[in-house]
């Protein structure tokens, strides 16, 4: 274990901390250590600084797929590898991963040179599928279970540590930007099920992929969970907002910005506002608060104008 890499260690669970506490780039490892097995939940870049606790590990269970949560996968090419079933292809190959993503081919191209440059990337073709409520015995009365919390994306899982209630939230990062539900494979609405589902998992310690790391008291981690949550019905407001000015395109929405500030620049960012907005646009259709002109201009309905 490298000296300078922070840890925590809550009975079998240890917590490698990323940069400022695994903020995107980066993430926070955790690795559970039973009498038989060692495994690795995830593998962000901090995999890549922990040494040999980190490149040891029997098996790696992913609670979702993403470029960054792959990042030390290619330090443990003997370390068997496990995906939900609905994120599997997005670990096998990079065509998986790119339909995973569902954005446009030219920033597929750039994208898949940015994360074999960032995150070491490399498939594994050999990665193993599991289904929700999946447990693994890692021997000493030490349990794995994988519980299927959708939205992020389609295979996004909370992993359990039983019976001790330690939490691998993953992307559910309980951050100030709130859930992501920008790729092909995300949902709002399955992560508008999920956070009903999170306040009530069994547990009574949570660790984050990003942002938040370790949370230990129930009290703080409700209140955290209702912040996050509430983020999705702020950028619904906000939506509408956008639309009282005036009828607009998705396409001039998306330039506007619903999730990210004008002046943040990333490769994905207008495909993920397009996934975004859309999905939110989808639900205001059914409930008749925007209307769909013929010109492909959305304008509030007369539902919204009821509730202004």
């Amino acid at each position: 274990m490298s000296p300078t890499t922070p840890h925590a260690e809550f009975g079998p669970v240890t917590v490698y901390f990323g940069e400022k506490t695994g903020k995107y780039p980066d993430g926070n490892q955790v690795i559970v250590t039973g009498a038989d097995t060692r495994v690795a939940f995830d593998t962000p870049q901090v995999a890549n600084r922990i040494g040999a606790a980190f490149d040891s590990v029997d098996m790696v269970i992913l609670g979702h797929v993403h470029e960054d949560h792959m990042a030390g996968l290619h330090r443990v090419p003997r370390a068997r590898v496990l995906a939900h079933e609905a994120d599997l292809e997005a670990v096998r190959s990079w065509e998986g991963l790119a339909r995973h993503y569902g954005y446009t081919p030219e920033v597929l191209v750039g994208l898949k040179k940015k994360i074999q440059t960032q995150f070491d990337y490399v498939p594994r073709p050999d990665a193993i599928g599991y289904a929700d409520g999946a447990t693994w015995d890692l021997g000493g009365g030490v349990r794995v279970r994988a519980v299927h919390m959708p939205g992020h994306t389609a295979g996004h899982c909370v992993l359990v540590v039983e019976p001790q209630g330690i939490a691998f939230i993953g992307d559910i990062d309980l951050s100030g930007f709130g859930p992501y539900y920008g790729d092909a494979t995300s949902s709002l609405a399955q992560f508008r099920e999920t956070l009903k589902k999170m306040a009530s998992l069994p547990a009574s310690l949570w660790i984050t992929s990003h942002h938040k790391g370790v949370v230990t008291d129930r009290a703080v981690f409700l209140k955290m969970l209702r912040a996050f949550s509430a983020r999705i019905d702020e950028r619904e407001q906000r939506l509408l907002e956008m639309l009282s000015a005036g009828p607009r395109t998705l396409d001039e929405l998306v330039r506007e910005r619903l999730l990210y500030p004008p002046e943040h620049d990333d490769l994905w960012l207008d495909c993920a506002e397009h996934r975004s907005i859309g999905q939110h646009l989808d639900e205001l259709l059914a409930r008749g608060a925007v209307v769909a002109q013929d010109d492909r201009r959305y304008r509030l309905g007369a539902t919204a104008h009821r509730a202004a």
